[in-house]
């Protein structure tokens, strides 16, 4: 197990980040630039909550699951596992949905199916 420098060089040349979805961890391989990035956004912290990125940061880990350039963790004796940069916890799902229509109140309803049935 490295430690210190070691470490560091590991996670700069091959690290992946860990993003918990609702169906289990998936692991991202980011660029060269991007892992430098993100070893200094999670430099205090192995772990943080998507709630908490700033929007750049936001949008940096929606990219990289859109792009979907998942890694396969492999845990077996023989293969290293690639060494992680750090987790994102509840990523949530990125969709797109209309916009909400205003909900009529049940009051202002009735009056307009009353007039309706007359």
């Amino acid at each position: 197990m490295l430690t210190g420098w070691g470490m560091w060089i590991e996670k700069l040349t091959s690290g992946v980040v860990e993003v918990q979805t609702p169906i289990g961890p998936r692991y991202v391989l980011p660029s060269f630039l991007e892992r430098v990035y993100l070893l200094w956004m999670f430099r205090n912290f192995a772990s943080l909550p998507h709630a908490v990125l700033s929007a750049g940061q936001q949008r940096l880990i929606d990219r990289l699951c859109s792009e979907q350039r998942f890694a396969t963790m492999v845990y077996t004796d023989t293969m290293d596992e690639a060494p992680v940069i750090g987790t994102i916890e509840h990523r949530p799902a990125v969709t797109e949905l209309p916009p909400r229509r205003p909900v009529a109140s049940a009051s202002s309803a009735l009056p307009a199916e009353a007039r309706q049935r007359s």
